[in-house]
């Protein structure tokens, strides 16, 4: 028969502790056309010209048509609604309070309505705008009105981001040796201005947001005084004002789908506030994954996440007369005497056994839990143990 013995609160303990893991991603996952997936349910009409599109892009780690490929994040962009680029290309609001928008920009309300809902789960307010820095932002100049948002998965995320460990290479000024009614490149040219973008700092400059929890600025690694973006840690998710993360008065050459009766329209202008409201988000999205983050092997993003572990510790604790005496059936002979006391020997010799498994129990004798020792410790009057048993979750 199994013996018995009570445990105490004074021996359990509850803690936490917190594991980190190193998370990457490579160009050629983001700037792969068979690694991002789309979602077109966007369309202007049911015409020849129809225009189709995402509300956002899900970029995998590998084809996204095969079974092993993992969902890494997701991205899509908005304009803030009150935005000088927003109120620009506005021609009215009809009776509803509905924004109207001319037929050469495109997806203008949803744009606005992404926007708006990130604003809803990170500030807590629909029509709130986000700024970089995330407080004492200089009005006009540290607004982001035009962001690119950037949701990383739970599986890489876990419990959060940890803080001053997100870095992501970009550059700012994009350049192709191709023009296509798909995508929009500048003149042909070699990229330039590639620049590192980190939330260094964020440790000693600790905000955060009522709903959307801590955050950080993401800052320019090589002038940290210049903020373009926020990191939400809990929610994994990163905001770029790409006002500032790119050059946005670089000149576009190429076309973009169009509504009305031409399917595209040809466009030489500037990055923002042209290129952001005539094309759709699949076009924008296109633009920045094939542009801005190259097509190789090299990592482009990386950061670290946060997986907090709770435990709960139970000190078994065996005095020196305590489970000196085995359970196992061959512990004895038939005639009921202890194999290993030789005969004779009774007053000599005494018992002693090899702890191999610890079982907890409820207070019905029911077995809960059975945790196994690495290797077997011996057990005898000479010796006080204590074994911990620890229960993740």
């Amino acid at each position: 028969m199994a013996t018995f013995k009570t445990i105490s609160s004074d021996d359990i303990k509850e803690t936490t502790s917190v594991l980190n893991q190193l998370v990457d991603f490579v160009e050629e996952d983001i700037s792969g056309s068979n690694t991002r997936k789309k979602f077109q349910v966007f369309v202007t009409s049911s015409g020849t010209n129809a225009i189709t599109s995402s509300l956002f892009q899900t970029v995998y780690d590998q084809n996204y048509t095969l079974q092993t490929a993992n969902e890494l994040f997701d991205t899509t962009m908005g304009l803030y609604y009150d935005s000088t680029t927003v109120t620009g290309a506005r021609t009215g609001i009809d009776a509803n309070g509905k924004y109207l928008f001319p037929s050469e920009s495109l997806m203008m309300r949803e744009k606005i309505s992404i926007y708006k809902q990130f604003s809803q789960l990170l500030l807590g307010d629909s029509n709130a705008r986000f700024t970089a820095p995330f407080s004492n932002a200089t009005a006009g100049t540290d607004e982001i009105n035009e962001a690119l948002f950037v949701s990383f998965k739970r599986l890489f995320v876990r419990d959060g981001i940890k803080r001053e460990t997100f870095a992501i290479k970009m550059f700012q000024s994009s350049s192709d040796d191709s023009v296509d009614n798909i995508n929009v490149h500048s003149p042909a040219q070699p990229p330039t201005g590639s620049v590192i973008f980190t939330d260094v700092g964020s440790s000693t400059s600790v905000e955060r947001s009522a709903t959307g929890g801590d955050v950080g600025n993401i800052v320019n690694a090589a002038n940290t005084a210049e903020t373009v973006g926020l990191m939400f840690y809990q929610q994994g998710i990163a905001i770029f004002d790409m006002k500032k993360a790119f050059s946005a008065n670089q000149v576009m050459m190429g076309t973009v789908n169009s509504v009305g009766a031409h399917a595209s329209t040809a466009i030489s202008a500037s990055f923002i506030p042209d290129f952001v409201t005539s094309a759709s988000i699949d076009q924008v999205l296109d633009h920045v994954a094939e542009t801005r983050f190259g097509s190789g092997s090299n990592t482009v993003m990386t950061f670290q996440n946060n997986t907090k572990i709770n435990s709960t510790l139970y000190f078994c604790r065996a005095t020196a007369d305590e489970f000196n005496f085995s359970t196992n059936p061959s512990y004895t002979n038939s005639e009921g005497r202890i194999r290993v006391i030789d005969t004779g020997q009774e007053d000599i010799e005494k018992s002693f056994a090899f702890v191999s498994t610890v079982g907890l129990y409820d207070a019905n004798e029911e077995l809960l839990a059975v945790a196994k020792l690495s290797r077997p410790v011996e057990k005898n009057d000479e010796k006080d143990l204590t074994f911990r048993v620890r229960l993740d979750f």
